[in-house]
């Protein structure tokens, strides 16, 4: 089995305490080669290793450059990608603290046979040359491309060597090639050409540029000029920003005219809000409000007399009675002020589609210009989430109704399970039938378990002819998913003891030879758990042993489904298909599973550590500017919900938001609601309310965030000294005396903005660890998360287009750099957990790191939809349910003892938010007074009779 690992130097990959060494740039992963022997064994061909064992004076560094000439024909990059890509798709990668971080090939994922190109371990032909295994290669749809004629099947590399020392002949039928080059064989493959490679320039120069002009490869030599007219016509480009349909005459609403120009026929269409503010009508707020008022009046008058009307003969009595009492009206008004300006919203989804997807001069063909997502999913035991509920959650993300390419779904398993690694492998499987099934007849809920559970009528307003055919097909599809995903783990189990037999047999045969004479001896072999191509698990094994536990085990990344192509891939008439998709699209969202790595004597900091492990990694492979955190037993139960909080955050001001916090619903609760699942008044009440300040808190799921506010950034615009209260009282100091005196904690990380001070990038590698390629997206995801500049009053936005371009393929380097970001000591001497990403600390992660966004002066968004966004299981018994009613509370009372008391809250903070969070920190406590007021009157029977008052 054919394996490749990547080395990275030491000064890249760990935190030198030097600060000589910190400044020093980090080189780069190199890619070094190996395979595995029949045994099990990993034979490595690295250069690093050979050097520890031969010495390094065996060894001399030399480079070899060859001209131009007949024989060397330069090779598109473009094509060399994608089979790099489909390599790395095709690849396990582990690694971590200490190890080398190494790519495992893998011919098989799953036991059951893959078939959608997009997926890891998919099916294809093997090179016919004798003596190499190599894959060949393949477009979007999975079909070979053959170079001849004869359709002799030979890889990339065979296909080369041909064609520079056999003469261009091939090696089949013995004719010479028509095209030698990889590019034109492409062509007659029926392929588009791609874009223009970005040539030497940087990943953030090649996502931030519009205007600058890039060398293209489409040539015969390596000095050739490229030919504009045939990239052109060939392909989908367009001479695209600054031609003369685009006119380059003004600036982009942010002030800055050096950034070129809008279209006027935008500017001069009128302009259209994605969201409204629906204000409660005044005939329900307003006699809510003055009951409120009248109700505080009474309480203030009440506790005046009791205050006032002591009882002599039972001072104790009537002083605890008087403390409670108080304190019940201190929390009840605690409670009651936040909630006196609640809103309602509503969105607009055609405007959203007129403004980022329609057909335009400079767009065409109607490609979304909408930024990318990426979402979040969280398990860590298999055994207390069922594999079956995460991945009908994964198969409801990836049926999304948001463009396929910028779309990414990570699942993070934080307990290293090959049962959910092979889960997650199946349902990728499986999401080539359903994927397609949802988008040809619009299925709503697209969670196939909740869809086939509907006791409603699921042919209701469905009137293609075919649907109730396709219906039947895909039920039993799933009927047999549902089967293969509850035999995982006695597949796993069997596959794991027959291997670990033939181990054990072939350690007995070794033994024997060596000791022919000796008595044997009871060989001992750890009892690996195998993965279904007949290598070890690098996780967590199911019988634990060391490096291979829940707490101790390498970092490991597995992309289940490669990035789709940038144009849409329709489906063809296929005999061997169960469903007819002619004319859908058959594209999948990319799949990634991450597993962080874990060691001892680090602290892993639970659910908080593997989120941000997530935003690190995903920042490397896919980067997009949002991000949406569910939990793996929360499903999407209305397709269109991205779309719903996407109205938000590209609507004018909506780069001041920090996350769009849709509420939490619930299935499987009991009519009566026994448990109070459903937190009616908080979801309802509560958050409306907050939303008419600066917005709601954050409750751990089904939550849209902003990327660059998650690594602790300010808003655009922000200011030092908020409105409020303290500007009545104090007069402002000047700007750079503000910042100056700022605490550490509030000062935060500044963006870069027309109003603040530039962003210190010496600073970066300190707080967000000393990856390049990290740093480097930083101001991409920045970018490409401002609101379109479609309007004057439109600040800090985006020209029109800018998204518009294709997403980078994935190469090793990249996948390589993402396992150094989710090793164990990466966070070391850091701001991870601290001011950046999810905040360590408390079992209430969720309402600390929305509580930091709030208090750098973000704003955040309630978006309750008229179909349920997300859904979820709750609680069913009484003892889950008091477990995690004790969890919130002693979570609140954790940040009530800590700094982020929101006593201790800055000047941007509102002051009835900060009466808000306060309440969240303070309620628990209201249990103690609760109590002792129950129990006065059972106290008064063992001291007596208490008389009230004197006769």
């Amino acid at each position: 089995m054919a394996s490749k690992s990547f080395k990275g130097s030491r000064s890249n990959l760990s935190i030198s305490s030097d600060a000589a060494e910190s400044h020093k740039p980090p080189f780069p992963p190199t890619v070094t080669f190996g395979r595995r022997t029949s045994s099990g064994r990993y034979i490595s061909y690295s250069r690093d290793d050979l050097d520890s064992e031969l010495g390094s004076n065996d060894f001399m560094n030399y480079t070899v450059h060859i001209p131009p000439t007949p024989d060397n024909q330069p090779m598109d990059p473009s094509i060399s990608q994608k089979v790099e890509e489909q390599y790395v798709s095709n690849s396990l990668f582990t690694g971590g603290f200490n190890s080398v971080t190494r790519a495992h090939l893998m011919d098989k994922v799953i036991e059951s046979e893959a078939s959608h190109p997009q997926m890891a371990g998919a099916k294809g032909s093997s090179c016919a040359i004798p003596g190499c295994d190599a894959k060949v290669m393949s477009d979007e749809r999975g079909v070979d491309i053959l170079p001849c004629e004869c359709d002799f099947k030979i890889c990339r590399d065979c296909y080369i060597d041909a064609v520079k020392s056999g003469g261009g002949i091939c090696p089949g039928c013995k004719e010479p090639y028509k095209n030698t080059e990889l590019d034109e064989v492409a062509v007659d493959s029926g392929r588009p050409l791609p874009l223009p490679p970005p040539g030497t320039m940087s990943k953030m120069e090649r996502r931030l540029s519009l205007m600058k002009s890039t060398k293209s490869v489409l040539m015969r030599s390596q000095t050739g000029d490229f030919d504009h007219n045939r990239w052109l016509f060939e392909t989908r480009g367009t001479y695209g920003y600054g031609n003369a349909i685009w006119p380059n005459d003004g600036g982009f609403g942010n002030g800055n005219d050096e950034e070129g120009g809008e279209p006027k026929e935008l500017m001069n269409k009128p302009w259209r809000p994605l969201t409204r503010k629906l204000k409660i009508p005044a005939a329900i707020i307003s006699p809510y409000r003055l009951l409120i008022f009248i109700r505080i009046v009474i309480l203030a008058l009440f506790l005046e007399w009791r205050v006032r009307h002591k009882n002599n003969d039972a001072i104790w009595l009537w002083g605890m009675s008087v403390v409670c009492e108080i304190w019940f009206a201190f929390s009840w008004l605690l409670d009651q002020l936040p909630k006196l300006c609640p809103i309602n919203r509503a969105t607009d989804l055609n405007v959203l589609k007129d403004k980022f997807e329609a057909p335009s001069p400079s767009n065409p063909t109607g490609k979304s210009d909408l930024p990318g997502i990426d979402v979040f999913v969280s398990t860590a035991d298999p055994e207390k989430e069922p594999p079956l509920v995460t991945a009908n959650t994964i198969l409801s993300i990836l049926a999304a109704d948001y463009p396929v390419e910028k779309l990414s779904c990570y699942v993070s398993d934080d307990g290293g399970a090959l049962l959910t690694f092979e889960a997650m492998a199946e349902a990728a499987s499986f999401a080539n039938s359903w994927v397609p099934f949802c988008r040809k007849h619009v299925i709503e809920p697209r969670n196939p378990e909740s869809y086939f559970n509907l006791k409603r009528d699921p042919y209701k307003n469905k009137v293609k002819p075919d649907f109730v055919k396709d219906r039947r097909r895909i039920k039993r599809e799933y009927d047999e998913f549902k089967v293969r995903i509850n035999s995982l783990p006695d597949s796993i189990r069997r596959r794991s003891d027959a291997y670990h037999a033939r181990e054990e047999i072939k350690a007995m045969k070794l033994q024997k030879q060596h000791k022919d004479d000796e008595p044997v001896e009871s060989v001992k072999i750890p009892k690996a758990t195998w993965m279904a191509d007949g290598t070890h698990w690098p996780g967590t094994w199911l019988n634990s042993a060391p490096e291979h536990s829940r707490g101790d085990h390498a970092g490991i990344i597995q992309v289940m489904l490669k990035p789709p192509s940038d144009e849409p891939l329709l489906g063809t008439a296929d005999d061997t298909k169960i469903i007819d998709f002619t004319d859908v699209d058959i594209r999948l969202p990319l799949l990634v599973y991450v597993s962080r790595e874990k060691r001892p004597g680090y602290d892993h900091n639970k659910k908080a550590g593997a989120m941000n492990a997530l935003v690190r990694a995903s920042a490397i492979m896919s980067n997009g500017p949002f991000i949406l955190n569910l939990d793996c037993d929360h499903y999407i139960y209305n397709s269109q919900a991205m779309r719903e909080g996407m109205c938000f955050m590209m609507d004018r001001g909506g780069d001041r938001l920090c996350y769009i916090q849709f509420p939490q619903r619930f299935e499987g609760i009991d009519p009566s609601d026994r448990y109070a699942n459903h937190n009616t008044v908080f979801f309802d009440v509560n958050m409306r309310a907050l939303d008419g300040l600066m917005g709601p808190v954050y409750v751990g799921t089904g939550c849209l965030f902003r990327r660059i506010a998650l690594y602790g950034f300010d808003p655009p615009r922000a200011k030092e000294n908020h409105p409020g209260c303290s500007s009545c009282c104090f007069t402002r100091r000047k700007k750079h005396s503000s910042i100056a005196n700022t605490s550490e904690e509030n000062r935060a990380l500044r963006m870069g903005d027309s109003d603040d001070e530039e962003m210190n990038l010496s600073l970066l590698p300190k707080k967000f660890g000393n990856s390049t390629f990290l740093i480097d997206s930083i101001p991409v995801a920045e970018f490409q998360g401002r609101p379109l500049a479609d309007h004057p009053a439109v600040k800090n936005g985006r020209p029109p287009g800018a998204l518009t371009i294709p997403r980078e393929l994935l190469d090793a380097s990249t996948v390589a750099e993402a396992i150094s970001v989710i090793s164990c000591w990466y966070e070391d001497k850091t701001e991870w957990g601290n001011r950046v990403g999810w905040i360590y600390g408390s079992v209430t992660e969720d309402v600390v790191t929305g509580y930091r966004m709030h208090n750098r002066g973000w704003k955040s968004v309630y978006c309750v939809t008229k179909r349920d966004a997300f859904r979820g299981t709750a609680p069913i018994n009484l003892t889950d349910r008091l477990h995690q009613v004790l969890r919130w509370a002693t979570g609140s009372v954790e940040i009530f003892f800590s700094r982020n008391n929101a006593l201790l809250a800055s000047p941007r903070m509102k002051f009835l938010q900060r009466i808000a969070y306060l309440n969240v920190g303070i309620y628990p406590f209201t249990s103690i007074f609760l109590i002792v007021y129950c129990f006065l009157p059972a106290l008064s029977l063992f001291s007596g009779p208490v008389h009230c008052s004197d006769p």
